[in-house]
């Protein structure tokens, strides 16, 4: 049986899979909102959204992430970060979860991973749960609904929660499992309802498919100057750094808030929706993000809320921390109706240093950005985890390791090459603390950021005079309009100014014993620009 708009020609069936229930193609949100319900996955919430509890799993599962190990891809991904898999498990696995899916109803979403139609491709998502269909139709990018009728998947993803793997046979970590099979064009998702697999998945098969065609692909989110889609700007960053946040700038035209590409032509998103954060969500700090909280088919993950009203609670995070919210794009007033730019004019390094060193902003170098982005730093603070007493450095190459299918210096590689053809301007931004380290010293002034950064992509900041930092080497600008000038030298900010030399060291340190695994692989600049 099916429902919904579909390439006749191309169905589950004419792709080997078949004994299923009722197949539904294509639905469009209301449809998916209501078999949801029907199915009791989840509770009609404020505005129309959809309420969902995640289960045991509130986050991604990286270590049970698998590749399968064929002569095709055994050269060019990173095993060291990417767990290997055997063809024959995975050919265990594939036949066991098919089994397995034998007689129950499953929802198919064809859509696309990619707003650059050169560069995109077609991603068949077969889902259990109906709101997984929901979700995945926000987060990557619907065809015209008369493209259905011509569709044809280049990979096929298959996420089925209620498939428990087998270890010993099918050669994974535990129950749970991600395995990415580059020959047969699969992705099998298994044990957990966590729905940022499926996106991340899609995510880490354009990692390894872009480099091959000249594309850089990033994790980051991206906007341009209003009504000037080339001047560009990328945020690097991981989560907690504000990557989402800062880039949302309502003078500027939101590209992405996630997974970008940057190729001959500039800057698009790999996606169609975003999935933020809401924990401590407000409508001050955020309005429009916030908004979508109560537009009609949001996905809402993992938060409480009252039983009878709907209320959300944006505070309460007994069920986790991470609790988000999943919206298409056009959600956001000034996102773009493309989702393409230009080349970025600006690259920005967002870390939140909770050691208390790093200046609010700093210019790099080429060699500087390169090193910046291998080394991925931010950190957690005390409190975030449990036996952490001190803020403990967090190294995540290239913004983004877990999602990362070759090695670092690809990417890093791939990164330099266009900011030398392109001539981008990069800096490292600190959103974290000054004053001393977490704990003692206070947290970065968002509106110290925002001035910044806002110099840093109109250009007024490069005219400026800058010092050079004796720790790093970046540059630091020594004075900008609107921001006091101690708060751009943290040494000063320290009231013991030698408690923080000593830090200072301790973090250089960090630094240089994590990027000792890249020193094999990079040129001699990049290893002058490892320690000023």
């Amino acid at each position: 049986m099916a429902i919904g708009r579909v390439n006749k020609s191309f169905r589950l069936e004419d792709q080997g899979i078949s004994g299923l229930g009722a197949v539904h193609y294509n639905l469009i949100e209301p449809n998916l909102i209501e078999a949801a319900l029907a199915r009791g996955e989840g509770t009609l919430g404020q505005g129309g959204t959809f309420l969902v509890s995640t289960g045991k799993f509130t986050g991604r599962s990286p270590k049970d992430k698998h590749v399968v190990k064929t002569d095709s891809v055994a050269d060019t991904i990173w095993w060291d970060n990417n767990a290997a898999m055997s063809p024959e498990g995975f050919d265990a696995l594939y036949d066991d979860m098919i089994a397995h899916m034998q007689g129950k109803d499953y929802f198919v979403q064809d859509l696309v991973g990619g707003a650059d139609p050169k560069h995109a491709i077609n991603v068949r998502v077969v889902t259990e749960l109906a709101w997984h269909g929901l979700f995945i139709r926000h987060m990557l990018r619907r065809p015209d609904r008369e493209d259905l009728d011509d569709f044809t998947a280049d990979f096929t993803v298959i996420n089925c929660p209620s498939f428990q793997a087998q270890p010993d046979r099918h050669g994974c970590r535990s129950e749970t499992v991600i395995a990415m099979n580059f020959d047969r064009k699969l992705i099998l998702i298994g044990g957990t309802e966590y729905a940022g697999e499926n996106k991340k998945s899609v995510f880490t098969l354009l990692n390894y498919l872009l480099p091959d065609a000249g594309v850089m692909p990033m994790h980051c989110s991206a906007n341009h100057a209003s009504n000037n889609p080339v001047d560009a700007a990328v945020f690097f960053g991981l989560s907690g750094t504000g990557k989402t946040t800062l880039s949302a700038d309502p003078a500027r035209t939101l590209i992405g808030d996630d997974e970008h590409g940057w190729s001959d032509t500039g800057t698009f998103n790999f996606e169609g929706g975003c999935y933020a954060k809401t924990i401590n969500l407000s409508p001050e700090a955020e309005p429009e993000i916030y908004a979508t909280t109560q537009k009609f088919a949001t996905v809402i993950e993992n938060m409480v809320f009252d039983p009878e009203t709907k209320e959300l609670d944006f505070e309460d995070d007994s069920l986790t921390a991470n609790m988000r919210c999943a919206y298409p794009l056009h959600y956001i007033s000034n996102a773009s109706k493309t989702a393409v730019g230009g080349h970025p004019k600006n690259i920005i390094m967002l870390t939140c240093d909770a050691f208390g060193i790093l200046p609010p902003i700093a210019r790099l170098s080429p060699a500087q950005a390169m090193y910046h982005f291998l080394s991925g730093f931010t950190s957690k603070v005390a409190g975030t985890e449990r036996g952490v007493t001190e803020p403990e450095p967090t190294f995540s190459t290239c913004f983004g390791a877990p999602f990362m299918a070759r090695r670092p210096e690809v990417y890093g590689n791939l990164l330099r090459s266009k900011i030398a053809a392109h001539g981008a301007t990069c800096w490292l931004v600190n959103t974290g603390w000054t004053g001393g380290a977490y704990g003692t010293g206070s947290r970065m002034p968002i509106k110290a950021t925002r001035t910044l950064l806002t110099a840093a992509l109109d250009g007024s900041l490069s005219d400026g005079v800058f010092r050079k930092d004796p720790n790093f080497g970046f540059e630091v600008p020594v004075h900008v309009e609107g921001v006091p000038n101690i708060l751009l030298d943290p040494r000063r900010t320290w009231d013991d100014v030698e408690a923080y030399d000593r830090q200072a060291q301790k973090l250089v340190r960090m630094f240089s014993d994590n990027f000792e695994k890249y020193l094999p692989f990079i040129d001699d600049d990049v290893k002058a620009a490892a320690i000023g």
